[in-house]
C-alpha cells in the first residue's frame, strides 16, 4: 500500500515537472524563483534602441539621472483594457510619480508569479508591442535631447530585433527585494530613406562638440561607465551584450 502511495506520488511529481518545464520552457531560469515563493520581486519591461556606427553607440542624456546618458528607449506600458489581467497576476504598479508613466510594466510580483508574467509577456496580448513603445519613446526622447525636429522621421521608421535579455534576478542594494528586467534591444531597420536620414542625423549630433545631450561612447567606454566626462547608464551594456557589468544608479526623481 505504502509502495502505491510512493509510486503515485512520484509519478505525479515527474508530471507536474514535466508540465512546469514545458510551460516555461522559453524562461527556465526563471524556475529558481519557485523556490522562494513569497518574496517580492520589482520587475519592468522594457526596449531599447542602439545606434551603431560600427565602435560608435549613441547616448542619449537622461532628464532624471543629470550628467548620465544611455540608450533612447523606455518601459511598455500595458492596456488598460487589461487592468484585471495583469491584476490576476498580483502585479502591484510602482507608485507614480507623473502621469506620463502610467500604465507603465514596472512594479511588484510574489517570485510565485514571475514565471506567469514571462509567459503573458511573450503572448504580446494586452500591452504595448515593443516597436510601438520605441517609437513612442523615441519621439518624447528626441525632444528631450532638443531634436524634435527629427520627431517625423522616427514616425516612418522601423526596427529590428537584435536581442532579447531578461537581466536577474539581481538583489538591489539597500532595499529588501530583488529585481528582474525584460529587455528587448532594436536596430534601426534601414529599409527606408527615413530611416537613413535619422540615423544620420543621429550619428552627427553625437559626434557635434557642441551637442551636450548627445553623445557617441565606444564599447569599451560603455563597459567602464564613462565617456570622458561623462557618465554612462549601465543598461547601455544591453548595446554591445546580454549581460550587464554594473549596478543602477537612482533618478533623483
Amino acid at each position: 500500500m505504502i509502495e502505491k502511495i510512493v509510486v503515485g506520488a512520484a509519478v505525479a511529481l515527474l508530471g507536474w515537472t514535466a508540465r512546469t518545464l514545458v510551460q516555461n520552457r522559453r524562461h527556465l531560469s526563471l524556475l529558481r524563483l519557485l523556490l522562494t515563493p513569497r518574496r517580492s520581486i520589482r520587475v519592468s519591461v522594457a526596449v531599447l534602441l542602439r545606434v551603431q556606427d560600427e565602435d560608435h553607440y549613441v547616448l542619449f542624456g537622461s532628464p532624471t539621472r543629470p550628467g548620465s546618458f544611455g540608450p533612447p528607449g523606455g518601459v511598455v506600458k500595458y492596456h488598460e483594457s487589461e487592468r484585471g489581467g495583469v491584476k490576476k497576476l498580483r502585479f502591484e504598479p510602482e507608485p507614480r510619480t507623473n502621469a506620463v508613466m502610467k500604465h507603465d510594466l514596472r512594479g511588484f510580483l510574489p517570485a510565485v508569479m514571475v514565471p506567469g508574467f514571462a509567459r503573458w509577456l511573450h503572448r504580446g496580448t494586452g500591452r504595448e508591442p515593443s516597436t510601438d513603445c520605441l517609437r513612442r519613446e523615441l519621439v518624447e526622447e528626441l525632444g528631450e535631447v532638443g531634436r524634435p525636429d527629427l520627431t517625423h522621421l522616427s514616425q516612418a521608421v522601423g526596427f529590428s530585433l537584435v536581442r532579447k535579455v531578461i537581466d536577474g534576478p539581481r538583489k538591489v542594494p539597500g532595499e529588501q527585494y530583488r529585481q528582474i528586467r525584460f529587455l528587448e534591444v532594436y536596430d534601426l531597420l534601414r529599409d527606408r530613406p527615413e530611416a537613413e536620414e535619422l540615423r544620420a542625423a543621429l550619428l552627427a549630433s553625437s559626434r557635434d562638440p557642441g551637442d551636450s545631450q548627445v553623445i557617441g561612447a565606444t564599447r569599451q567606454e560603455i563597459l567602464r561607465g564613462r565617456s570622458g566626462p561623462h557618465q554612462i547608464l549601465p543598461q547601455s551594456a544591453f548595446l554591445v551584450g546580454d549581460r550587464r557589468v554594473r549596478e543602477d544608479i537612482q533618478p533623483v526623481r
